[in-house]
C-alpha cells in the first residue's frame, strides 16, 4: 500500500541540539573529542535516569582513526562503555561523554590502509524505538525519505541539505544491547533535534523543534 506523505510539513533533520548541565564544559569535551561541528548544546537540568534513548555514532575511515578518536574522547573525561574490537560487520568502540550522551565510533574495514586522520566520513543520530516501523511511517508522514530499511529492526533516512548528521531508527532494546547498556531509562532524553519545517514531538517522546540558525562563531 502506498504512504501518503502529509503536505502540512516537509521535515529534515538540520540540528542536533544536546541538552547538558554545564554547556562550558561539554563545549570544551566535544572540541577536544573533535565532533563539536555536529551539535549544538543548550543549558539543562531536567530529570533523566539510565539509557536516553539514543547514540551517535561516527563512520570513520579505519581502525586507527577509530581508536584515535575513542582516545581524544577517554582523554577528555569520557567513559569506555565497549573498548574497542573487532567484529563482523568491522571494528568499532563506544563511549560515554561526561554529559551523559552515548557515542559509538566504528568502520567497515577490518585493517588499516593508510594512516589515521581525524576525518568523520559520517554522523548517523540513532534513535531507540519502541517499533520501528510505526516511527518510520510517521516519519515518512512528516516528509522524510526513507533511504534504506529492513523490516521493524532498522530504518535510515535520507540526509537534507540543511544539517550535517543523517537520522536512523533503531529498536530501542537492540541499540541498548549494541552499546552495553541496560534499556531502562526515564525522564528526558535530553537531546532536540532540528526542523527544517514546525516543530512536533515524535511517538517515543523525541522533540523536534524549528531549528534556529548556526550562532555566529566568535573571531
Amino acid at each position: 500500500m502506498a504512504t501518503t506523505t502529509s503536505t502540512a510539513a516537509h521535515t529534515t533533520l538540520a540540528s542536533v541540539t544536546l541538552e547538558v548541565a554545564d554547556p562550558d564544559a561539554a563545549r570544551r569535551f566535544y572540541a577536544a573529542f573533535g565532533v563539536d561541528a555536529y551539535i549544538r548544546l543548550r543549558a539543562s537540568e531536567a530529570h533523566s535516569t539510565g539509557f536516553r534513548g539514543f547514540t551517535l555514532a561516527l563512520t570513520v575511515s579505519g581502525p586507527a582513526t577509530v581508536d584515535g578518536f575513542l582516545a581524544a574522547a577517554v582523554d577528555a573525561g569520557a567513559t569506555v562503555l565497549k573498548p574497542a574490537a573487532k567484529s563482523l560487520w568491522g571494528y568499532g568502540g563506544v563511549v560515554q561523554a561526561p554529559d551523559g550522551t552515548i557515542w559509538k565510533i566504528a568502520t567497515s574495514a577490518r585493517k588499516d590502509t593508510g594512516p589515521a586522520t581525524r576525518e568523520i566520513d559520517e554522523v548517523v543520530l540513532l534513535l531507540g524505538v519502541a517499533d520501528v516501523k510505526a516511527t518510520k511511517q510517521f516519519y515518512v508522514g512528516r516528509g522524510l525519505t526513507v533511504a534504506k530499511s529492513f523490516g521493524g529492526k532498522y530504518a535510515e533516512f535520507a540526509p537534507g541539505q540543511a544539517g550535517p548528521v543523517k537520522l536512523a531508527l533503531y529498536k530501542r532494546s537492540a541499540l541498548a544491547k549494541d552499546l552495553g547498556v541496560p534499556a531502562d531509562g526515564t525522564g528526558s532524553h535530553h537531546i532536540v533535534l532540528g526542523s527544517t519545517a514546525d516543530g512536533f514531538t515524535d511517538p517515543d517522546g523525541f522533540v523536534w523543534e524549528a531549528a534556529a540558525p548556526p550562532a555566529p562563531t566568535a573571531s
